[in-house]
């Protein structure tokens, strides 16, 4: 039964944080799938593209023409260009993360001037309600966005050492 009490502290922790943690969730789980789609890229697919390159670039006779420059170049940028594909949207997400965590903040406070209007400030029970629902989200938006900034440096750097490496693994002739 730990898999019912697990679901069920799930189901209390957004109860408590309000519907913005739903978002945060689905917006958390999008930015990992794509962290995800980039590392499986780079572990194969990407191994795949450079060894076509250097295939594609070995059978050239001429290395040092300026034709032989400008395919060099078309090559690397197909390189580049494949490895950074995704990574603006990752930055992306990562960045709308502590800004949904944000709005979360400033619905759980509203619902706490609800409250107090209503009730007046003696009803401690439903400021606390309120003032949970504006710090979960925020923590919630915070975490996603650390974890999410750790991977997508990560990820970038990776990106710009390896297409430095698959350029410098296309050598020039000399004339």
């Amino acid at each position: 039964m730990p898999e019912v009490e697990a679901i069920a502290a799930v189901r209390d922790f957004v109860e408590q944080g309000g519907s913005v943690l739903l978002v945060i969730a689905f917006v958390t789980a999008v930015m990992w799938t794509l962290i995800y789609e980039r590392f499986w890229y780079f572990r194969t697919q990407h191994r795949k593209e450079v060894a076509r390159v250097k295939a594609l670039w070995q059978a050239r006779a001429d290395h040092s023409s300026w034709t032989a420059h400008q395919i060099r170049r078309m090559l690397i940028s197909d390189v580049r260009l494949n490895l950074h594909r995704n990574l603006g949207p990752i930055q992306t997400v990562v960045k709308l993360c502590p800004m949904l965590g944000l709005l979360g903040t400033v619905t759980g406070m509203i619902e706490v001037f609800d409250v107090m209007a209503i009730a007046g400030s003696g009803n401690a029970r439903g400021m606390a309600a309120g003032v949970s629902k504006a710090t979960l989200p925020t923590m919630a938006g915070m975490v996603a966005a650390l974890t999410g900034m750790l991977f997508s440096i990560q990820l970038s750097r990776f990106a710009v050492d390896e297409s430095e490496r698959v350029a410098d693994g296309l050598d020039l002739g000399q004339e």
